[in-house]
């Protein structure tokens, strides 16, 4: 695992050992941010269940001017902290070890994010749960993208619900991205 881009090109990022969290393989990580390119430089990056933080490292190594890490697990908030120490990108992240909902309420007031990137344990319906928070939160501009990155057979035909949209679909061979905007 390594940044692909940016001014950390190459650098490689430490991951925790085991199942606990599911690495972004290099491939999908490359065509999230070829979709994102536009609005990375000088925006505002939440990355939620951030696992070892490289979506959000990449986000900063390719210009975005904060990213915010949210990972409730300490064993992987340790992996966050060492690869933001690495990266030398220390004034630009902060690390929240807590829980989501947590982590959303206190950062009610503080920032208001451009893009949220969201890699939540697949299959326990805790996207909906987040965009549930998400929906009524501060944090949230009118044109914030939301990125849901879950299993092929999450449905997100329930999202309106939760005031998004869903503005587009990438679909991999082992799980997929939903972009979604407020309505």
């Amino acid at each position: 695992m390594r940044i692909i881009a940016g001014s950390a090109r190459s650098l490689p990022l430490k991951t925790i050992e085991g199942m606990d969290t599911r690495p972004t393989t290099d491939k999908i990580k490359e065509t999230l941010f070829n979709i994102l390119q536009a609005d990375i430089p000088g925006c505002y990056f939440l990355d939620l269940f951030a696992g070892s933080g490289q979506i959000g490292l990449e986000a900063i190594s390719r210009g975005a001017k904060r990213a915010v890490f949210v990972e409730n697990s300490k064993k992987a908030s340790a992996c966050i902290e060492d690869n933001i120490k690495f990266t030398k990108f220390t004034e630009e992240a902060s690390l929240m070890t807590m829980d989501v909902r947590s982590a959303i309420s206190m950062l009610e007031g503080k920032y208001q994010f451009d893009i949220i990137f969201m890699d939540p344990p697949y299959n326990k319906d805790l996207e909906k749960e987040v965009l549930a928070l998400l929906s009524h939160s501060s944090i949230v501009k009118p044109d914030t993208i939301i990125i849901v990155e879950a299993s092929c057979d999450t449905e997100f035909d329930d999202v309106e619900e939760y005031g998004f949209e869903l503005t587009r679909y990438k679909k991999y061979k082992t799980n997929a991205h939903a972009f979604l905007r407020r309505k």
